[in-house]
């Protein structure tokens, strides 16, 4: 989901910012038995409790609307603000309003193809140099599909099949050392289905013995590909260290649910 999915930005600014009076009033029945004392150190640097809330609500809309900042006339937007809540007639009719609308989210939707567009080209690029070089490093091996892998330390267990739910650490990143994701994050190790995940974790997984710590270094035709996630990105190439934990026993005769890891790993099909 993109940022530009919402029904509009500015809908969604304004609801953000309100929802931090809406959160206040729905709470105010339990709270008013235990409200703060006022701090006289804010109230002084306003005229009013009026004065003090609209600013509060000013901030929230502020902030929500910083993505589009450069783009808004301020003039207009207080304009339109101000005669909103004078009940003053708009200038747009609610058709020419919806109008705007679709051509402002138009034109952010293209602009957002165009960058990941970019993204995309560049991160191939650079993970098809990074691959071209690490594979000519000491220690480093290539499967014919063009996983990349060298082994930290050899296990002495079993090895696991592609129908198997195993047990992992690992941690993520990217080439330029990024990491966007751990097991560690997540409280301890993963567990999942191995034909759930990405292809180069199914297939580089299979590669190891229980007990073994790899390092994976996995081309985006491999990981996500043009689906990359937002702390990922398009066709990037990931960087896994993966330690086969164990290989979890099958469910039993009569359950055919397959055991789920209680956080999604990084490595997890979208």
């Amino acid at each position: 989901m993109t940022q530009f999915s919402r029904k509009t930005l500015i809908a969604a600014a304004i609801a953000g910012a309100m929802s931090v009076a809406g959160a206040a009033f729905a709470q105010a029945p339990a709270a008013a038995h235990a409200a703060p004392a006022a701090n006289k150190a804010i109230d002084a640097k306003f005229k009013s409790e009026k004065e003090k809330y609209g600013y509060l609500v000013g901030t929230k809309v502020g902030e929500n609307l910083s993505q589009i900042k450069d783009e808004v006339d301020t003039a207009a937007l207080i304009a339109a603000l101000q005669d909103s809540l004078k009940g003053v007639k708009p200038k747009l009719t609610p058709e020419e309003l919806n109008e705007v609308n679709q051509e402002f989210m138009q034109k952010h939707q293209a602009a957002a193809m165009a960058k990941r567009a970019e993204e995309a080209k560049k991160n191939q690029a650079d993970g098809d140099a990074f691959l071209a070089k690490n594979k000519t490093k000491p220690g480093v091996k290539t499967t014919a599909s063009g996983l990349q892998y060298e082994v930290t330390k050899e296990g002495t267990g079993p090895k696991p099949k592609a129908t198997d739910t195993v047990k992992v650490e690992y941690l993520g990143t990217k080439i330029d050392g990024t990491k966007f994701d751990a097991s560690a994050d997540h409280g301890g190790p993963a567990t999942f289905p191995l034909n759930g995940v990405i292809p180069g974790w199914t297939e580089g997984v299979q590669l190891m013995s229980v007990g073994s710590k790899y390092k994976f270094y996995i081309p985006s035709k491999l990981a996500y590909g043009e689906n990359g996630p937002g702390p990922i990105g398009p066709n990037a190439t990931l960087i896994f260290d993966v330690t086969l934990v164990g290989i979890e026993p099958p469910a039993p005769a009569g359950n055919a649910k397959t055991p789920q890891p209680v956080e999604k790993p990084a490595a997890a099909k979208q």
